[in-house]
């Protein structure tokens, strides 16, 4: 990767040490921490160690973990990931910090992440899954071209419960 993905207010980069507040952000929300691996209310440790393995994520085939930047300031992350490589399908996750909400990052990220996206070996379908509750995070995925194809019953385990998700398609 030459240039780092990027789309109208945002810049994708990898994670670095520095990322390590964003973690501690990200960790006070009270959903983020149920959809990944980030602990809620992390220690500094626990989220300095979330930092490396995001940073480990690529070289291990995993996927591409992201760090959106807005402004020169770290506001979420995304990632674009490949357990479902096999069938052509990439998955996108993102998430923006609680005090950055709301100011187009999502949709950029996306914009920015879905280009990059289509230039990895492999990938013929982007998919990302959405609870219907969020309307937040529908609405970025729609205005980032994104078609919701349909609600999966009791699809993703979240908190340790079986979720509907909607699940969303790449334009």
């Amino acid at each position: 990767m030459t240039e780092p993905p990027a789309h109208g207010s945002v810049v994708l980069r990898e994670f670095t040490e520095a990322d390590v507040r964003l973690a501690l952000e990200l960790g006070e929300d009270p959903y983020v921490p149920l959809i990944g691996s980030l602990p809620a209310h992390p220690t500094r440790q626990e989220a300095e160690e979330w930092v490396r393995r995001q940073r480990s994520r690529r070289a291990e085939g995993r996927g591409f973990p992201f760090v959106i930047v807005a402004d020169g300031t770290a506001v979420g992350t995304i990632g674009l990931w490949l357990r479902k490589l096999s069938e052509g399908i990439g998955i996108l996750g993102y998430s923006i910090s609680p005090q950055r909400r709301r100011r187009g990052y999502a949709t950029d990220a996306l914009k920015a992440i879905t280009e990059f996206a289509w230039t990895v070996p492999g990938i013929e379908r982007i998919e990302l899954y959405i609870e219907p509750w969020n309307r937040g995070s529908r609405r970025a995925a729609e205005k980032a071209g994104y078609r919701c194809e349909g609600l999966l019953p009791a699809h993703h385990e979240i908190g340790g419960v079986l979720k509907d998700m909607l699940r969303y398609v790449s334009p």
